[in-house]
C-alpha cells in the first residue's frame, strides 16, 4: 500500500505566500510523476502542476509564474511553493504520485493525497 499525506494548506489573504507539501510512504520502489491538482467550489478537478521522475515540470496557465513544483526523491516528496496568491486561487490542493511498488516494479498504480484546502481572502 502506499499514502500520501498532504501539509500546509490554510487561510491568507490575497498577496501572500503558502508551501505545500506531500509525502508518500509505504511499498514504493519507484515514484514516476508527481504533481497537484485542485477543486474550487462547483468546478471541475483541474491539474496545477506535474513535475517528472527527472525533475521537468509543467504548470497551469493560471499558475505560471506564482506557483512552483519540486520533488526530494530521496524522501519521496513533493511541494508546491505558491507566492502571490488569487482568491481565484482558492481550492482543495489534491497531490498524486504515479508510483511502481515494490515486487512489481515494472507496473505502476496512481495514488492520492487527502486534499488540504487553501482559501485565499480578498
Amino acid at each position: 500500500q502506499v499514502q500520501l499525506v498532504e501539509s500546509g494548506g490554510g487561510l491568507v489573504q490575497a498577496g501572500a505566500s503558502l508551501r505545500l507539501s506531500c509525502a508518500a510512504s509505504g511499498s514504493i520502489f519507484k515514484i514516476n510523476t508527481m504533481g497537484w491538482y485542485r477543486q474550487a467550489p462547483g468546478k471541475q478537478r483541474e491539474l496545477v502542476a506535474i513535475i517528472l521522475s527527472g525533475g521537468g515540470t509543467n504548470y497551469a496557465d493560471s499558475v505560471k509564474g506564482r506557483f512552483t513544483i519540486s520533488r526530494d526523491n530521496a524522501k519521496n516528496t513533493v511541494s508546491l511553493q505558491m507566492i502571490n496568491l488569487l482568491p481565484e486561487d482558492t481550492a482543495v490542493y489534491y497531490c498524486f504520485a504515479n508510483v511502481s511498488p515494490l515486487g512489481s516494479v515494472l507496473s505502476h498504480s496512481l495514488h492520492w493525497g487527502q486534499g488540504t484546502q487553501v482559501t485565499v481572502s480578498s
